[in-house]
């Protein structure tokens, strides 16, 4: 493997020609991968990837049984075909299959098939893929089915941007005029890809070689590029293969990302169009097929109101508005929207169960309704007692990470932030549960207020200033207050920025000014309490910008970091579920953090 980006090889469907396989003597495999283009670090399918006839199945079962070497990393997507059933079944009982593998099944040496859905890491690409060519909950290959569609529905709401969507089907949207396979095009793919947003579209079974004009997409700042490939051997000797060698957004910088070209078009996935589209369509059923970006809440048995039962809206669920407002057919359920503020598993909730086990980062048990509902809300000693056994900030709870502990006192602790945004990203949360911090008693004010000022001395002696922000909702249970060093060249920009960012986001930020952190706060504290969701942030020069967050308000849980990102460049790192590190690695920040703060902790 290089050094360079990784050059991807990527086919169409192998079965049109004698020798179809991609990975055998062929002389067109032969001849692109000692090409200046090549040697590849891997090769993905998208088209049918198993033979038509059963008289083409000899040179194909060489490679399958042993006989001959794959010679490179080869992932396919297109899950039929002669001998499709035998092979696959045979993977899906191998011991070494076992368990949840998004990137792919092992069928031979070098050889994986990526079943049903899901997202992986290739070479540093980060690669979504839907197996099979058409809608179907009856057949076990060669298509795709509802929980596949739901995986990938997740995947969207995951942060980051991923680099490659392969499918086997393009979308409507996506088909040349002179398309000649008609059966080719799905419009599950296409609201997929819309929704999933990928740099790439690549797919196969359109019949022709077509590469699409950049679009821009709704509600993100990178283009997405479809590239659809011929059959292997067609009649009009189009494009079958194309060699691409991205890099992976990871590790561009914000200014790439969003660059754009000249030839770039709008996104043909605007909700006025799908608006039509459905008009035209006639009217929808609340069964229908298209409608497969709502979740099943079939866990509680609670919930049988009107319309679909226990189908909610997943655009409600998941961001809390839905643009379909009262004339949606599913259901706007508060309570399932707190689930998943509190951390539950979508597929969870969607099916009762969540094929990542273990290593889902999510919760996979809904909270009681009944009694611990009503002690919360009174506030009962035992509702606190279980709920502090499973928060990640409390110092009690067996969840707690207390490596990443810097300094405790009595109201508060300072601890390296899951993720950090800079090595020196730290977080100050109160000892005991709060929503937020600006509501708490005067003691715990003076003690964060010790704590700022130690670290406005700790960075300043670095060169740096600090930002400080907190994003408070109604539903969480124990608040942190971020802290984010920056160059002090770049601290007169922080407003400017922020400000920017939430007129993009469609509000602006009531501002404040203080001379000192406590006088400050006790403003925030005047404005809000327990019963507000706010977002603030405290500013190098004493300004403070809030933001008072609607009950319906969309508004980004991790805006704050994401602005921070942007001034830092630092657009690869603006979730911190993309850039976790290891034990090791986070005990060391800890204590290289704890060596230049040990002379101004207010606690040592």
């Amino acid at each position: 493997m290089t050094n360079l980006p990784s050059t991807l090889f990527v086919y169409n469907t192998f079965v049109k020609t004698p020798n179809y396989v991609p990975f055998g003597p062929t002389r067109s495999y032969q001849y692109v991968n000692k090409s200046a283009a090549g040697p590849f670090d891997a090769l993905l399918c998208v088209g049918q990837f198993f033979p038509d006839l059963a008289d083409q199945l000899d040179e194909f079962n060489d490679y399958i049984e042993g006989r001959a070497q794959i010679p490179l990393p080869t992932y396919f997507i297109g899950d039929y075909g002669v001998s499709a059933a035998k092979v696959l079944l045979a993977a899906t009982r191998d011991a070494g299959n076992q368990g949840f593998k998004l990137d792919g099944l092992k069928i031979c040496d070098n050889l994986y098939w990526l079943k049903g859905s899901g997202k992986f890491t290739l070479h540093g690409l980060s690669v979504a893929y839907l197996s099979g060519q058409q809608y179907s909950d009856s057949q076990q290959f060669g298509t795709y089915n509802q929980d596949d569609v739901d995986v990938l529905r997740a995947i969207a709401e995951e942060p980051g941007i991923i680099d490659f969507g392969i499918t086997n089907r393009a979308n409507t949207s996506d088909v040349p005029p002179v398309a000649y396979e008609p059966f080719g095009s799905d419009n599950i793919v296409a609201e997929l890809v819309a929704e999933i947003k990928p740099r790439y579209h690549i797919a196969g079974t359109k019949g022709v070689f077509f590469a699409r004009e950049p679009y821009s997409n709704v509600e993100a700042v990178h283009v997405t590029r479809f590239l659809g490939l011929a059959p292997v051997g067609n009649k009009d000797k189009q494009k079958f293969i194309h060699a691409l060698s991205p890099t992976p957004a990871s590790t561009m910088s914000a200014v790439e990302i969003r660059t754009k070209s000249t030839t770039t078009t709008l996104s043909p996935y605007t909700y006025e169009e799908k608006t039509a589209h459905s008009m035209e369509a006639g009217k929808r059923s609340s069964d229908s097929i298209s409608d497969s970006q709502y979740w099943r809440y079939d866990v509680s048995q609670k919930r049988q109101k009107h319309g679909d039962g226990n189908r909610l809206c997943f655009k409600f669920v998941s961001s809390g508005s839905c643009p379909r407002g009262e004339s949606c057919n599913f259901q706007h359920d508060v309570d399932a929207r707190e689930q998943s503020l509190r951390g539950v598993c979508f597929e969870f909730m969607n099916k009762g169960k969540c094929e990542r086990g273990p290593d889902c980062k999510f919760k996979h048990s809904l909270q009681d309704e009944g009694e611990s509902n009503s002690q919360q809300r009174r506030g009962s000693g035992n509702a606190n007692s279980n709920r502090s056994t499973e928060c990640w900030f409390c110092l009690s709870s067996p969840k707690v990470e207390s490596h990443l502990i810097i300094s405790i006192g009595e109201h508060y602790y300072c601890a390296l932030a899951k993720g950090p945004l800079v090595e020196d990203h730290v977080l100050l949360i109160p000892i005991g549960h709060s929503p937020n911090t600006v509501s708490l008693p005067s003691e715990c004010e003076i003690e964060l207020d010790k704590f700022q000022n130690a670290l406005k001395k700790y960075y300043n002696k670095q060169g740096k200033e600090v930002v400080f922000f907190e994003w408070a909702s109604r539903r969480t249970t124990h608040a942190n207050l971020q802290a984010v060093p920056v160059p002090s060249a770049k601290a007169a920009d922080v407003k400017n920025i922020f400000n920017l960012a939430a007129e993009r986001q469609g509000f602006k930020f009531t501002t404040m000014k203080s001379s000192n952190n406590y006088d400050g706060r006790t403003l925030l504290g005047e404005q809000f309490d327990r019963n507000f969701s706010f977002f603030y942030a405290q500013l190098p020069d004493g300004t403070i910008l809030s933001h008072s967050i609607e009950e319906n308000e969309k508004f980004l849980p991790q805006f704050g970091r994401q602005v921070m990102a942007g001034l830092l460049k630092k657009a690869d790192r603006d979730d911190w579920k993309n850039c976790t590190d290891s034990k090791e690695e986070e005990t060391k920040m800890v204590e290289d953090f704890k060596s230049g703060f040990g002379e101004f902790d207010p606690n040592k």
